[in-house]
């Protein structure tokens, strides 16, 4: 009986424990057991969107993303007869492709993986394309698959610009971090959308199928951004300044140009000599912090406003200008005039055309000395001591100090009324000669104009009015004279242009360093163009050119002729009516010399001149035979300079730049010479120069 007790309650209890240890499993080890089946067979993965494009405002794509690949191997799923016979072979192509090592590098990084049963191993940082990608999975042993050949292709969508380098500052970049600068930064929130999350399940061979279970979360993909940008003129911008800047040598250089009535940037270019010696762009000086500076002559501008809406002055009046040096106290720096022995006596307007410093100085100090915060007030209301709000995060904030700061000084006044002590940065002077050129109206710079998804506008940008009028119509008309004369008969005569009028002023400062002013400068030119009815509005920044010319006049100003010259040739709209004088005379024969010939052969049967000859060649040279012309073939190989003498600018610049060569031009008419002889190979960026006449 007592056996039969005993051997009951041994029962019971290993019952008791069996269920003991179901219900451990069921409760305490179910939800662990659940995770692992789950992780297993079903995931929630993110699928990634899709970044937006940056568009130029005609629709050129400035960066877009394309799918690369990053090369890996699975070494522990090779099978070994397989992995022996076929080693070698992918090695060398490895090696032969990567360039990152010899074929036995290779050999022993994928066999040492293999021993240490590593089931990732990346074979190069280096990303691939689609096309190699392709390539690679014919490769021996790759060309059994994932499962028994080990190849992982893993895609990585990258940024592309296919303009390569052309506004790569202002397009700026994003990276893993979120961290960048430019377009790419300031509207990241548009441009890269939002991820979305999807339940999958894992099949057989290790891909994954989506399960639409409703608890998804869809995908956005970024907007596009269209922006202000024309892709030719930043080529002209950035084309021109690189050649300053080399030619000068100088530590870096900026442009913008913008249309005065819309506040549309046009062009924006940022150069940096690098360590290399070579320049790119490493930083936007027109718009950062980095790029505020004491402006120098430009600011004269300001100056004269102020004092033209005093009341104070007429522009026909006299200053004394003395002999080139005057000191404003006794153990005061002097102040000093570019002319040797100084200017004498001149009128307002002549002190302003000839960049007298110690002119416009004694101007302002004679008039707001007994009340200096005047003037800055003046400043204020010309919109130059705040930011613009503008699109590109990252806007430098004007310094304009006050007689209530400690630097101040009795020489303030004076100094600041030429350029010095208040430091902006070249995107403020600008938008304040804007306003000049906009009939007193200060907007705000935009460089993108709308966010799209597709074809379709999500979203509009447009200039917004700072303020409605900075000065009289009296004084504008007085300041766009003065700026008008500085071109005609002033510092910058020198890019005095016969067919359209530039207003503008040069600008050259002598540098800080170390708290004193050194041999260096820093030079700009400031304007509109043309001048009677300004469409653009431009700046040029050149930092501490070398060599004996280094002075605005022969730095700066030379490279927004140079630009605005490029664009009167392709704007038509800029261009005056030709007199009837001037006309074709009816009777007189029409110079043709060569071009294209679709476009010759309708000028002519539209002024009934008989032509005949090649009629199956694109490029032709003209002979005339008598009262008609004879086509003669021009040989345009691929790949080789071609002839373009007697042609127009606008033929020889599309023959040569689509060949990716950059061409610079002087003169007008059709093409007297070519810098690089016809029939040699044309090597992509280098620069042609054409002579017109």
């Amino acid at each position: 009986m007592l056996r039969a007790r005993v051997a009951f309650i041994m029962v019971a209890l290993f019952a008791f424990a069996i269920m003991f240890r179901i219900l451990h499993i069921q409760i305490k080890d179910g939800q662990k057991w659940k995770k692992i089946s789950a992780k297993n067979a079903v995931q929630y993965k993110t699928i990634k969107a899709t970044r937006g494009n940056i568009y130029s405002d005609n629709g050129s794509l400035l960066a877009t993303s394309l799918p690369f690949y990053k090369v890996a191997i699975d070494p522990t799923v090779i099978e070994v007869e397989i992995f022996n016979q076929k080693i070698d072979s992918l090695s060398i192509l490895l090696a032969n492709y990567f360039k990152g090592g010899t074929a036995l590098d290779y050999k022993k990084r994928i066999t040492n993986a293999r021993l240490k049963n590593r089931q990732y191993l990346l074979l190069s940082r280096k990303l691939i394309n689609y096309q190699d990608k392709k390539m690679m999975s014919k490769w021996p042993v790759f060309r059994n698959g994932r499962l028994k050949g080990g190849a992982i292709f893993q895609k990585v969508d990258q940024r592309f610009k296919p303009f390569d380098y052309l506004g790569e500052r202002t397009i700026g970049y994003i990276n893993e971090n979120n961290k960048g600068a430019g377009l790419e930064y300031s509207f990241n929130k548009l441009l890269a959308g939002q991820n979305g999350e999807a339940l999958f399940r894992k099949m057989s061979g290790g891909s994954w199928k989506p399960v639409f279970d409703g608890n998804d979360i869809k995908v956005k993909h970024g907007l596009d951004i269209k922006t202000t940008i024309d892709i030719n003129i930043q080529d002209v911008a950035e084309a021109s300044l690189m050649y300053h800047l080399e030619q000068h040598g100088a530590d870096k250089g900026c442009v913008i140009l913008m249309e005065v009535k819309t506040g549309e940037i046009k062009a924006m270019a940022n150069l940096q000599k690098l360590k290399s010696g070579r320049y790119g762009e490493t930083y936007n000086f027109a718009v950062g912090n980095q790029g505020l500076t004491e402006p120098g002559s430009t600011i004269k501008l300001a100056s004269m406003m102020a004092l033209l809406e005093e009341g104070a002055l007429s522009i026909s009046d006299s200053i004394e200008t003395g002999n080139g040096i005057y000191s404003f106290f006794d153990n005061a720096k002097p102040m000093t005039d570019a002319k040797d022995g100084g200017y004498g006596k001149l009128t307002v307007r002549e002190a302003f055309e000839k960049s007298s410093n110690i002119g416009i100085s004694r101007l302002v100090y004679d008039h707001f000395m007994n009340d200096p915060q005047r003037f800055i007030d003046y400043l204020h209301q010309f919109g130059l001591s705040k930011p613009l709000g503008f699109q590109i995060i990252g806007e430098g904030v004007p310094r304009i100090k006050t007689p209530e700061d400690q630097s101040w000084s009795g020489i303030s006044l004076p100094w600041m009324s030429i350029g010095y002590e208040l430091e902006l940065a070249p995107i403020h002077t600008l938008a304040f000669y804007n306003a000049v050129a906009n009939d007193g109206k200060l907007i705000q710079p935009i460089i993108v104009k709308q966010a799209l998804r597709a074809d379709r506008v999500i979203e509009n940008y447009s200039s917004k009015t700072i303020r409605k009028k900075i000065c009289s119509d009296e004084t504008l008309k007085k300041l766009r004279i003065l700026l008008e004369g500085v071109v005609e008969n002033g510092t910058a005569k020198n890019i005095k242009h016969a067919d359209y009028k530039i207003a503008g002023k040069t600008g050259t400062a002598q540098k800080l360093k170390d708290g004193k002013y050194v041999k260096q400068y820093y030079t700009s030119f400031a304007g509109y163009f043309p001048a009677e009815n300004p469409k653009y509005s431009c700046i040029v920044v050149i930092d501490n050119p070398k060599g004996f010319r280094r002075y605005a006049t022969d730095v700066a100003a030379p490279v927004f002729k140079e630009i605005a010259d490029k664009i009167y040739s392709l704007d038509i709209q800029m261009h005056d009516e030709m007199d009837e004088e001037n006309n074709l005379t009816p009777g007189y024969f029409p110079v043709i010399q060569a071009g294209y010939q679709a476009d010759l052969q309708f000028l002519l049967n539209r002024l009934g001149v008989s032509n005949h000859g090649s009629t199956n060649q694109e490029w032709v040279q003209a002979k005339a035979v008598q009262n008609s012309i004879k086509w003669k073939e021009r040989k345009i190989i691929e790949g080789l300079v071609p002839d373009v003498y007697g042609m127009t600018l606008r033929d020889a610049i599309y023959l040569l730049e689509n060949r990716g060569m950059r061409v610079r031009f002087e003169g007008k008419g059709r093409v007297k010479s070519q810098s690089i002889k016809a029939g040699k190979k044309a090597i992509d960026g280098s620069v042609i120069e054409l002579k017109l006449g």
